[in-house]
């Protein structure tokens, strides 16, 4: 792991992410960019008779130019802060879409991990609104680590990788062993089954079992685990057996097709209270 990238909007969700990345930092002495887009206003708005606010369109200007050097401020402190941490650490602000704008950071920087906060959402406030954060997991080509709560890197103890553990891409093993390294945790696997995706014990330990030979795994436990579904089997067995963090693949749909099958990580990156690391499956 090289680049730590942390998207921040100044929520505290968003400090929640950066403390955790920090530690992470410090203890793998790679680069932490700390990055913030700004939104820039609509240039001038309109009255309920269709009329331009002149009036509106120029405080929001002054607005812009005052939370701009707000920001430079601010981000200088951090870098002030930082800056004798035993890693690099810089800071860098844009204009634009966050979405848009991460994505392309992410690009630019060839960040091996985002960490980024996420306050989650569930039912019809995620299919209406959507998070910036569900998008950087859908779409992100690397490891997107999610933060809603504090939660240091030293205190990851246990990490959860739920899968069907059949055609698991190489590349997200890899990925996965590096950030349980540079946490310092053990890794337990679940197969959850449920009604509608039923599999004897035997068929799915065999699963599991080749799946740890095959990649050469170390995990200090494997568990086959029912539920109603599958992701509030992955939130349960967490639960249950004392989980950190839950590790997972996603495959990235959207659109229509991403509306009738959904995402099970998606779902959990929203549902979870702990930390949630997740990986985009290329097709």
């Amino acid at each position: 792991m090289k680049t730590i990238l942390v998207p921040y909007d100044f929520s505290k969700e968003a400090q929640y992410a950066l403390d955790f990345a920090i530690g992470m930092a410090k203890k793998t002495q790679n680069k932490l960019e700390l990055f913030h887009v700004i939104e820039l206003p609509v240039p001038q708005t309109f009255s309920s008779f269709g009329e331009a606010g002149a009036f509106s369109s120029e405080t929001s200007q002054i607005f812009m130019i005052e939370l701009v050097e707000k920001r430079k401020k601010q981000m200088a402190e951090f870098e002030a802060e930082y800056k004798d941490q035993g890693f690099v650490f810089q800071t860098k602000m844009v204009f634009g879409n966050p979405f848009a704008g991460i994505s392309k950071e992410i690009a630019d920087t060839r960040a091996d991990i985002v960490v980024m906060g996420s306050k989650g959402s569930s039912g019809l406030e995620e299919v209406l609104i959507g998070s910036n954060t569900e998008k950087v997991v859908r779409h992100a080509t690397c490891p997107v680590l999610t933060i809603k709560g504090p939660v240091k890197a030293g205190d990851i103890k246990k990490v959860v990788f739920a899968s069907d553990f059949t055609d698991v891409p190489g590349e997200v093993i890899e990925r996965l062993k590096a950030a349980i390294d540079a946490i310092g945790a053990e890794l337990h696997l679940v197969k959850v089954i449920t009604p509608s995706m039923f599999e004897t014990s035997r068929a799915s330990i065999k699963k599991i079992k080749d799946f740890i030979e095959d990649f050469e795994i170390d995990a200090a436990s494997y568990q086959v685990y029912n539920s109603t579904s599958e992701e509030d089997g992955i939130l349960e067995y967490a639960d249950d057996m004392g989980g950190d963090l839950i590790a997972m693949a996603t495959h990235g749909r959207t659109g229509f097709l991403h509306l009738l099958s959904g995402s099970i990580a998606e779902d959990v990156v929203n549902a979870a209270h702990k930390p949630v690391w997740t990986m985009k499956i290329k097709k």
